[in-house]
């Protein structure tokens, strides 16, 4: 094997069916600084065993090879211990299905190498912010608040947080808890599967563009949204991600590149 295993977990929880956060530690070496936003590479060798529930492999991984992907970050840039992960099982995959049978103790591959655009870095100060995501597109976000949220400086804060099932909305309790000490941020979940739920769901139905069309942020906050005072991240979905641009563009919002500066940040995950 020309690659060695350089992490090791610290701490797994499978917050949901199919849904982990993993954290892990570097083994003899130090993180290297990084931006909230930003994925390194994680993987395991083909010999490692995948969790039993997983689909059977079409073609057996070769043992001796080292199977990688790119995961964001949650964990904030200023913990310097461990990184963290939210990890979506998928059932046909070649990695998710072993990172979900390592226990903690157990040895991983971890990139050094930390890197990404999609981060807060090229937003003033002075604009609001909107977090708008599916799945496991929250993770990012978590970093970003982790390391960043300021209450009580007039920015405002949002975290649209899309899922089939309530059950399906990782990190709620830590969402809820900032919205309920931070009056400048708001968490709004969206679950388009109610019919499922054990309990009858209050909440918002739906997919997450429905709060926009439906001017939620700026009836709550009694203010005017618009390209000159907001910031808009999109991660998650493609097709989340489509719809929202056609509708931020018709009002004059733009996708953000370092050579042209706009008001839409997005990180499409596949």
């Amino acid at each position: 094997m020309a690659f060695e295993m350089n992490a090791v977990v610290q701490h797994r929880m499978e917050v949901a069916p199919g849904l982990l956060v993993l954290r892990v530690s570097p083994v003899g070496w130090t993180l290297n600084e990084f931006l909230p936003g930003q994925f390194t590479t994680i993987g395991l060798p083909g010999s490692a065993a995948r969790i039993e529930r997983a689909d059977a492999e079409e073609t057996a991984a070769d043992p001796d090879k080292l199977i990688r992907r790119a995961y964001s970050i949650a964990s904030s840039s200023k913990e310097k211990q461990y990184l963290e992960f939210y990890i979506r099982l998928v059932h046909s995959g070649a990695l998710s299905p072993r990172l979900f049978n390592l226990k903690v103790g157990d040895k991983l591959w971890v990139s050094p190498k930390i890197t990404g655009m999609f981060t807060l870095s090229d937003v003033p100060d002075d604009k609001h912010i909107l977090f708008f995501a599916t799945g496991t597109g929250l993770a990012p976000y978590m970093s970003m608040l982790r390391t960043d949220l300021q209450c009580g400086k007039g920015r405002k804060y949002a975290v649209v947080h899309g899922a089939e099932n309530s059950w399906d909305l990782g990190y709620q309790s830590e969402l809820i808890l900032i919205q309920r000490f931070c009056s400048d941020f708001t968490y709004m979940p969206i679950i388009d599967r109610p019919e499922r739920e054990v309990t009858p769901w209050t909440g918002e139905v739906g997919f997450v563009n429905k709060l926009w069309e439906e001017r939620y942020f700026e009836k709550k906050w009694e203010l005017n949204l618009t390209p000159e005072n907001s910031r808009v991240f999109l991660c998650g979905n493609p097709l989340m991600i489509k719809g929202m641009l056609e509708m931020l563009e018709k009002e004059g919002f733009t996708e953000h590149t370092r050579r042209n500066p706009g008001s839409i940040i997005l990180e499409k995950f596949w």
